[in-house]
């Protein structure tokens, strides 16, 4: 019951510098930690980047403004198509990305197929969760 659902979308990436890229990025959602999925950019010449974000965030996010800091999500209402800005913040910048709502949307009811919004933390999960400290506590000891 490890299974992982991955998905991918071509995004804009807009950065601060003022540079704007079409690019790819890979989505993961492991049912191992089910409040979050797993963005990775891949960028022109640099390294892929990670960066993970709350499941719900990004659901909110396709109707509303949501989140605060680090990662805010909210539609772009302006533009005829259905998009999405997912903007990123960290101390080396902030960069946005532009992603049809349409693609993100699919694949989060691929997600909720797998473990419906508001389950993710079942008795099940808990349990699992408390045998796997159990165990590490007794192979520190």
């Amino acid at each position: 019951m490890n299974s992982t659902l991955r998905g991918q979308i071509t995004m804009e990436l807009a950065t601060t510098a003022g540079l704007s890229y079409q690019i790819p990025v890979r989505l993961a959602f492991h049912q191992a930690t089910p409040w979050a999925i797993e963005l990775t950019f891949f960028l022109p010449g640099d390294e892929p980047v990670r960066w993970t974000v709350s499941r719900e965030l990004l659901l909110d996010g396709l109707s509303t403004v949501a989140g605060e800091g680090d990662i805010q999500v909210r539609p772009l209402e302006w533009h005829d198509d259905d998009l999405v800005a997912i903007t990123l913040r960290s101390p080396e910048g902030e960069a946005e990305l532009i992603a049809p709502l349409t693609a993100l949307h699919a694949y989060l009811l691929r997600t909720d197929m797998m473990i419906p919004f508001g389950e993710e933390f079942s008795d099940e999960w808990l349990d699992r969760g408390i045998t796997r400290l159990l165990i590490g506590a007794e192979l520190h000891n």
